[in-house]
């Protein structure tokens, strides 16, 4: 019955039990691999967001663009450039978190509920902080934590 129980839970909730080395270094190599991404993508965007400013600051004004509607333009393409950057700087962080967890020991538990994290979402997010159930208690307001 106990054997039973178990495999009910594992159906419903996933497979929950403590990552082994295997996993961590599986689970480190993932997030090693999406690191090397992000900062590659940040560096390419940020180079790409300034390098107006670049050609601005060395007088070139040749590269000036001639209508107002092409100085918004390239306003508005610089800021998206930013807000883009924002956001891989903010993933940049969160795996940098899930690396010193899987260091500390304590990857794959949801820092919320102190249980531990489902291999589904690790597999789909290996950088998560929060169980799916607590995470969706955040998004309803019914828990304390950022949003992931």
């Amino acid at each position: 019955m106990a054997g039973n129980n178990k495999r009910r839970a594992n159906k419903q909730g996933g497979n929950h039990r403590k990552p082994t080395a295997k996993d961590r270094k599986y689970f480190k190599e993932l997030l090693l691999a999406k690191r090397r991404d992000l900062v590659g993508d940040v560096n390419e965007m940020c180079d790409e967001a300034l390098k107006n400013s670049r050609i601005d600051a060395a007088g070139d004004l040749s590269a000036m663009p001639i209508h107002m509607a092409d100085i918004g333009t390239d306003n508005y393409q610089q800021q998206l450039a930013l807000d883009l950057m924002d956001g891989e700087r903010k993933l940049l962080r969160q795996i940098d978190e899930a690396l010193n967890r899987i260091n500390t020991g304590t990857y794959g538990i949801c820092i919320g509920t102190g249980k531990r994290i489902g291999r589904a979402r690790l597999e789909a997010k290996p950088w998560a902080r929060y169980s799916v159930e607590y995470a969706r208690m955040i998004e309803n307001g019914l828990a304390p934590g950022e949003p992931q």
